[in-house]
């Protein structure tokens, strides 16, 4: 038996725990995560989003806590995306709604997913404003926050900004609210999700939060798609998407690398001694240890990042490859970085390192260190003076 959960006047969480998801297109979700559905009831009564597929009769049993399904009048679609739209077909047929309140781009986006041009599509965009009886909501369109057709919905009587995919987290919790949980965990999820989902889209984001503070909105409840809801922090983490979307970055170093008998973690281990030694804090992440997702979580606030790999078949190690191509998406701009390598007959492997680094937005502030074989104390000692070089251009 699943049971509904009151959020606000008439407005109610009805969605679903994912308490084992491990993984989200690979980024570890090792706490799990909540495709987060809402039910405001009026006279117009409006669900916003849906769920997963296999979460869709709990999301219907929780809903049948407070009224029958094929008594809402209105969906509206926040985002197609699947973890929110699975469910959508098999709800729209229980349901029959009035209306499928929806972006152009997700009219588009659920025509081309479900094949289906028969439903009743209302399509909004920035600054419409549907009355549903004592309340209204007002659509603000967010397109590539993060998909086109994404959008926030508003509802201006209660001030809750449904807030689609922005300022969730994966965590699955039996709490709802951020002042029910530990804030230090609480933001480290936020960050997690923003650097993993978001980071690609900072200057949007930018844009977004002008945009907001110019409608002169009062906001008393942010509702996102995933995790907890926001009542108490609301500031903290408004402001925390723009320290990162900006980016605010700390004199911090993450030098992430891989290795196959020991030389790279040497070489990696001096430019960390090296970046130390002159007061930058340091995360000395070896792959296979520490997943990507948790390597671009550190990367969020860092000035510095280093790669480092040896060479096998005349390319680097596949897990730094996988790392780099999933930094590249991420594209993690205005940092700076630089590449260390050690090989067997082929120096110019790091050559192909630092052109990685380059197409992901980093700055490449040294051509690197390439050893042959082992290195040797003056290799060291050069992969030391290479992090002390990185912090002096970062202070």
């Amino acid at each position: 038996m699943y049971k509904s959960y009151k959020v606000a006047d008439n407005f109610y969480w009805v969605g679903a725990i994912d308490w084992n998801l491990r993984d989200f297109h690979g980024y570890t979700t090792e706490k799990g995560s909540s495709y987060n559905a809402f039910l405001l009831m009026d006279e117009k009564t409006t669900l916003f989003d849906t769920v997963k597929s296999h979460f869709a009769e709990e999301m219907l049993e929780r809903i049948k806590d407070i009224i029958e399904p094929s008594k809402i009048d209105y969906i509206v679609v926040n985002h197609v995306e699947m973890d929110h739209s699975g469910a959508l077909a098999k709800v729209v047929d229980i349901i029959k709604p009035e209306k499928i309140i929806c972006s152009l781009k997700g009219k588009e986006a659920m025509i081309s997913h479900f094949k289906r041009t028969d439903w009743p599509y209302h399509v909004v965009k920035t600054g419409d404003k549907i009355t549903l009886g004592k309340n209204s909501i007002t659509f603000i369109e967010t397109p590539m926050l993060h998909w086109p057709d994404s959008m926030f919905s508003y509802i201006n009587e209660q001030k809750i900004l449904v807030s689609s995919d922005a300022f969730g987290q994966h965590w699955g919790t039996s709490e709802r609210f951020d002042d029910e949980v530990e804030f230090g965990e609480l933001m480290f999820q936020a960050g997690k999700y923003f650097g993993n989902i978001l980071m690609p889209y900072s200057n949007l984001i930018q844009k977004l939060l002008k945009d907001v503070t110019a409608l002169g909105i009062k906001i008393d409840l942010i509702a996102p798609d995933h995790g907890l809801m926001w009542r108490k922090n609301i500031p903290a983490i408004i402001k925390a998407y723009d320290d990162w979307s900006k980016p605010t970055l700390k004199n911090k170093a993450v030098v992430v690398f891989d290795t196959m008998w020991k030389s790279t973690e040497l070489m990696a281990g001096q430019v960390a001694e090296g970046l130390m030694s002159k007061g930058v804090t340091v995360k000395l992440m070896k792959l296979g240890e520490n997943d990507r997702s948790d390597v671009m979580t550190e990367i969020l606030d860092s000035k510095i990042v280093v790669l480092g790999s040896s060479t096998l078949n005349n390319e680097m190690l596949p897990r730094v490859a996988d790392m780099s191509t999933y930094m590249k998406g991420l594209r993690p701009v205005n940092r700076i970085g630089a590449c260390i390598n050690s090989y067997g007959w082929n120096p110019n492997v790091i050559k192909k390192m630092n052109a990685e680094l380059e197409a992901g937005g980093i700055k490449v502030a040294d051509d690197g260190i390439a050893v042959k074989y082992v290195p040797e104390k003056t290799d060291l000692e050069k992969c030391f003076e290479l992090g002390v070089k990185l912090s002096k251009s970062v202070n």
